[in-house]
C-alpha cells in the first residue's frame, strides 16, 4: 500500500522525468493574489505566469501545493470531520504547461500516470469533458481508449474554468474513479452524482481563451495547461478506501489524538478525532507560513480553525491543552516534504499551547455566564442580542461560540440586537477618538480603520506581494483616485511593507501596476496599531481605490535594517553581561545605515567594557544560529526570561525572538526578547558589529551608536585609510601611531609650557607690554600698572605676585586682553598696605572702566573682567585714581 509521502514523491518524479521543473509549494498566504485569503489551488503561485505578467526559465512545471479552504468562497470548515473528503488543509498535486504542450499531451501524461505509474484499473476510470469540447472527447477515446459512455459531457460551469470575470479561461476535463456498487452514488452528471461511489481524482484545465469585459472570447496565442489532483483523494483510492480519513497520514494523526486523549479513535468520538487531525494540519501549516491567530482577516480564520479543534478536544474530556502535544506526530509525517514545518515547530507548539490555554479559560468563564443568562430568560428561545454582546465585549466570549453553545438547546441569538450594540460601541469609540486633543487631526485614520479593518502584514515571510488598494488619502481626506505628481497615503488590504514601530523605521520601496502607474514609497507608518499606511508621491500613471498593485520593498534597505535590529538584541544582552543586570533598554532607533541603543547605566563605559561588549556580540554572530520565533502572552514570555522592549505596546500575544546560545556548552539561549520587528533568519546574517560611539543622553542613561554588515565594513575601511594617511605623514608604520601620538602630545605640552614662561618673562620685562607704564608714586604709594599683550588671563595672578615681590611695597595692576577683545584685570596689594587699600575695591573700579561689574578675591589679591578690552588703559587709570583718593583721604 503506497503512503501519501510515497505517492507525492512518485507523482513529482514522474513529471520530473517528463521534462517538468519541480517547483516547491508556494506559501499558504498568496503574495501574488490579494483577493484570496489563502492559497486554494496549485495554480495560484503561477497566476502571473499564465497572465503573461511574469516569465520563468521553464515552460512546464509540477508541484505539490499546500492549500487551505476555510474562508470566503471556498469554505469547507463546517463539513470537516463529518464527510469523507472535506478538509481545511489539503495537498494539490499539479502539472502545468505555460504555452508548451496542450490537450493531447496533458491527457496522455495523466492517463499514463494513473494507469501505469499508479496502476489503477482502466475499467474503473471515466472522464468528463465540457459539453462543447469535441477535441477533448475525441482525445480521451484515442489516447485512453475510453468508450463513449464513460466520457461524460458536462454543460455547466463545473467543466469550464475561468480566472475571474476577465482573463484566461477554458474547458475542463476530469478523471473519476469508481469505488464500486457497494458505495452509494451515481456517475458525474447524474442525479446521484453527490454520492461517494464516483470520486473525482484529477481535473485538467485547458486554458485556451481570453475572456473580455464585453463578453467576447478570443483564442490565446499560447494555450496552457493547469491540472489539480487531490493527494488525499488519490491516496484513498490507492489505499482501497473511499474515506480520506482512513489514509495512512490522516490515520496516524487520528491515532495520535486518541492516544493523547485516552479515547477510542473509532468510537463515539470519531468525528472529534477527525476534526482534530484535519485542523491540526491547517493550524500548523498556517502558523509556519506566518499567520498568527487574531481577530482580523487570516488570523481570525486561523483562530476559528484552532478553536473548533479545541472545542472537540474538550468534548473528548481532555482537561488540559491537547493540540500542541500532537505537533511532533505531524512533523514526523510531513516534516521531510515540508521543511518549513520543522523549522517553525517551536513557534507552532507555543502558539497552539497559548491559544488553547486562553480559549479554555474563555470557554469556561463564558459558559458559566451564559448559563446565568439562560436562567434569567427562562423558557425563551431567543437570547437578547445585548446579552450576547455583553458576553463578547466584557468577557471576551465570541458570538460564534455563544451560538454554538446555544444550538443544542434550540436557542438562537437575536442578531439585530447584537449588531446594534456593536454599532453603538463603534460610535462611542469614534467620539472618544475625535475628542482626544491633538489626535483629533487623525480622525480620518480611525474611520478608515473601522471601515476596512487591519492591514495583513506579510513582511515576516516576503518582501514582495500584491495588494488591493482599499483607501487613498490626499491632504488628510479620502479620495477615489490619485494622479501623477500628487503626494498621497495609500492603504492596501495586505502588504510586505513594515510600518514604523518599536524603534524600527518604516520600509521604502515601490507600488506599481500593469498599467504603468508607479508609486515610490518614501515611508511606511502604522496607524491605530495595525493599519499600515504607505506614503509617497505618484511618479506616473493613476491609481484608484480597488486597483491591485505589485508591492516591492527595497530589499537592500530591509536587509540592512533587519541586521541592525537583530544586533540591538545581541547588544542588549551583552551590556547586561558586561555592566550588570541593572541595564535596561530606554529606547532605540533601527535604520538601515546604523543603530542607536539607549540604556540605563550611571557612568560612561570604559574602553575595556566597550571592547568586551563588541567581542561578545561578534562571537554570537559567528555562531550563525537560526533565529527562532515563538508566540506567547507577555506575562508568560517575561516569566520565561524574555526582555520586553521599552515603549512597545503589547497585545494579548507577542512574538518572542531567540538568538544564539551561551558559549559554555550549556546550549542555553543567549538572547530572548519580545519584539514585533523584522529580523535576520540567522545571526550570521549580521556579519559584523562595531560600536562607533558611547555617550550620555540624560542622567543615568547612556547611548551606544553602532554599525553592522556593510556599514561596519565601510567604517573600518575608512578608519584604516585615516590611520595609514596619518602614519604616512609621520613617516612611520601604522602600528607605531599610538606611541608617536603620545610623544607628540607630550612634546607639545612641554613647548607650550616653555612658551608661556617666555611670554611672562617678556611681559614683566616690559617687552610684552602694549604700552609699558613705569612705576609711579601716587600719594606716597608705589603703583605698578601695565597692559600686557599675549598673556593668558589665567596667568595674571602669578604675574601680579611676581611684581609685588619686585616692588617690595605698593599696588600692582595688570590688564590682559584676549583675542576676542575682552579684558581681564588683576590687582595686588603688598601686605604692608592692606590696611589702607583693598584689592577687591581697586579691581572693581578697573573692571567698571571696561564695562564690567563685580570682582572678587582677597584684600591682597583680586581679579575681574570686562567686555571692552580696548579700554584697558582706562581701567589702569581708574585704579590709579582710586589709589590717589584713598591715599589723599589717609
Amino acid at each position: 500500500m503506497a503512503g501519501l509521502n510515497e505517492i507525492r514523491s512518485k507523482y513529482l518524479s514522474y513529471f520530473g522525468r517528463n521534462g517538468h521543473e519541480i517547483v516547491p509549494s508556494g506559501p499558504l498566504v498568496p503574495n501574488n493574489d490579494p483577493t484570496l485569503l489563502f492559497t486554494n489551488a496549485g495554480m495560484v503561485q503561477f497566476k502571473n505566469v499564465f497572465t503573461g505578467n511574469e516569465t520563468r526559465p521553464y515552460s512546464r512545471a509540477a508541484t505539490a501545493q499546500k492549500c487551505v479552504r476555510a474562508g470566503g468562497k471556498h469554505n469547507d470548515l463546517d463539513n470537516v470531520g463529518y464527510t469523507a473528503r472535506h478538509h481545511t488543509f489539503f495537498e494539490m498535486l499539479g502539472n502545468f504547461s505555460f504555452g508548451d504542450y496542450f490537450k493531447a499531451d496533458a491527457i496522455e501524461l495523466a492517463w499514463n500516470l494513473v494507469t501505469k505509474e499508479f496502476g489503477l484499473p482502466k475499467d474503473r476510470l471515466m472522464s468528463t469533458v465540457y459539453a462543447e469540447d469535441d477535441e477533448a472527447f475525441n482525445l480521451w477515446k484515442k489516447i485512453a481508449g475510453l468508450p463513449d459512455e464513460r466520457i461524460v459531457r458536462i454543460a455547466t460551469s463545473d467543466n469550464f474554468w475561468s480566472m475571474g470575470e476577465t482573463g484566461p479561461c477554458g474547458p475542463c476535463s476530469e478523471i473519476f474513479f469508481d469505488h464500486g456498487p457497494k458505495i452509494p452514488g451515481g456517475p458525474p452528471g447524474s442525479a446521484d452524482q453527490d454520492g461517494d461511489r464516483f470520486i473525482e481524482i484529477w481535473n485538467l484545465v485547458f486554458m485556451q481563451y481570453e475572456q473580455h469585459a464585453d463578453g467576447t472570447r478570443i483564442s490565446l496565442p499560447k494555450p496552457s495547461i493547469d491540472t489539480g489532483m487531490g493527494l488525499e483523494r488519490v491516496a484513498a483510492v490507492l489505499q482501497g478506501t473511499h474515506d480520506n480519513y482512513a489514509t495512512d497520514l490522516m490515520r496516524a494523526l487520528i491515532l495520535a489524538s486518541a492516544e493523547a486523549s485516552g479515547t477510542d479513535p473509532d468510537g463515539p468520538h470519531a468525528v472529534s478525532h477527525r476534526v482534530i487531525a484535519d485542523h491540526l494540519r491547517a493550524s500548523c501549516f498556517l502558523i509556519a507560513d506566518g499567520v498568527l491567530p487574531s481577530n482580523e482577516g487570516r488570523g481570525y480564520v486561523l483562530r476559528r480553525i484552532m478553536r473548533r479543534a479545541m472545542r472537540h478536544a474538550q468534548l473528548l474530556g481532555v482537561t488540559a491543552p491537547l493540540m500542541w502535544r500532537l505537533v511532533p506526530a505531524l512533523v514526523r509525517q510531513m516534516g521531510d516534504a515540508y521543511p518549513e514545518l520543522r523549522r517553525a515547530e517551536a513557534l507552532v507548539t507555543e502558539t497552539l499551547k497559548l491559544e488553547e490555554t486562553r480559549f479554555r479559560e474563555t470557554l469556561v468563564r463564558g459558559l458559566r455566564l451564559l448559563d446565568d443568562e439562560l436562567d434569567r430568560i427562562g423558557s425563551a428561545k431567543v437570547l437578547p442580542g445585548e446579552v450576547a454582546f455583553k458576553l463578547y465585549d466584557t468577557y471576551g466570549f465570541p458570538l460564534d461560540l455563544t451560538q454554538d453553545a446555544l444550538r443544542p438547546k434550540g436557542i438562537t441569538v437575536e442578531q439585530e440586537g447584537f449588531d446594534r450594540a456593536m454599532a453603538r460601541q463603534r460610535e462611542d469609540a469614534r467620539r472618544a477618538w475625535s475628542g482626544s486633543g491633538e489626535k483629533a487631526t487623525e480622525t480620518v485614520w480611525f474611520e478608515l480603520r473601522e471601515e476596512h479593518g487591519a492591514t495583513e502584514f506579510l513582511g515576516y515571510e516576503t518582501e514582495t506581494a500584491e495588494g488591493k488598494i482599499v483607501a487613498i488619502v490626499v491632504d488628510g481626506a479620502p479620495v477615489e483616485k490619485v494622479g501623477a505628481g500628487a503626494e498621497a497615503a495609500i492603504i492596501t488590504n495586505q502588504t510586505p511593507f513594515y510600518g514604523e514601530s518599536g524603534g524600527q523605521v518604516g520600509d521604502t520601496g515601490l507600488l506599481f501596476n500593469g498599467s504603468g502607474a508607479e508609486f515610490p514609497v518614501s515611508d511606511t507608518q502604522k496607524k491605530l496599531g495595525d493599519m499600515i499606511v504607505h506614503t509617497g508621491r505618484l511618479a506616473r500613471g493613476e491609481l484608484k481605490v480597488g486597483d491591485v498593485v505589485e508591492m516591492k520593498v527595497d530589499s537592500a534597505r530591509r536587509t540592512a535594517t533587519r541586521a541592525n535590529h537583530s544586533a540591538t538584541h545581541l547588544l542588549h544582552e551583552a551590556l547586561r553581561r558586561v555592566l550588570g543586570p541593572h541595564v535596561t533598554q530606554k529606547g532605540s532607533m533601527v535604520a538601515p545605515e546604523r543603530l542607536r541603543f539607549d540604556f540605563s547605566h550611571p557612568k560612561p563605559m570604559t574602553a575595556e567594557e566597550i571592547a568586551r561588549v563588541e567581542d561578545i556580540v561578534n562571537r554570537i554572530i559567528r555562531q550563525n544560529r537560526d533565529v527562532t520565533t515563538r508566540l506567547m502572552t507577555p506575562a508568560e514570555a517575561i516569566e520565561a526570561g524574555a526582555l520586553a522592549l521599552f515603549g512597545e505596546k503589547y497585545g494579548d500575544e507577542v512574538r518572542v525572538l531567540s538568538m544564539g546560545v551561551d558559549e559554555d556548552q550549556s546550549e542555553k539561549t543567549y538572547s530572548v526578547e519580545l519584539c514585533g520587528g523584522t529580523h535576520v533568519r540567522r545571526v550570521g546574517d549580521i556579519a559584523i558589529f562595531k560600536i562607533v560611539s558611547e555617550s550620555a543622553v540624560a542622567s543615568g542613561v547612556r547611548r551606544i551608536e553602532a554599525l553592522t554588515g556593510e556599514g561596519a565594513r565601510h567604517y573600518l575601511v575608512e578608519q584604516e585609510r585615516i590611520a595609514k594617511e596619518a602614519a604616512g605623514a609621520l613617516k612611520i608604520a601604522p602600528e607605531e601611531l599610538p606611541q608617536r601620538v603620545v610623544s607628540l602630545v607630550e612634546e607639545r605640552k612641554r613647548l607650550e609650557r616653555e612658551l608661556n614662561e617666555a611670554k611672562k618673562k617678556l611681559a614683566m620685562s616690559g617687552g610684552g607690554a602694549a604700552e609699558a607704564s613705569p612705576a609711579q608714586t601716587i600719594g606716597g604709594v608705589q603703583v605698578v600698572a601695565r597692559v600686557l599683550a599675549g598673556v593668558n588671563p589665567k596667568d595674571l595672578r602669578g604675574l601680579v605676585d611676581e611684581a609685588k615681590k619686585q616692588a617690595g611695597s605698593g599696588v600692582v595692576a595688570l590688564v590682559a586682553v584676549s583675542e576676542d577683545g575682552k579684558g581681564a584685570i588683576a590687582v595686588g596689594v603688598t601686605a604692608d598696605l592692606t590696611s589702607r587699600f583693598n584689592a577687591v575695591d581697586l579691581v572693581k573700579a578697573g573692571a567698571a572702566a571696561m564695562g564690567g561689574s563685580g570682582g572678587g578675591g582677597r584684600p591682597d589679591m583680586a581679579q575681574a573682567g570686562g567686555p571692552e578690552g580696548a579700554k584697558a588703559e582706562a581701567a589702569l587709570d581708574a585704579v590709579r585714581a582710586a589709589v590717589g583718593e584713598l591715599a589723599g583721604a589717609a
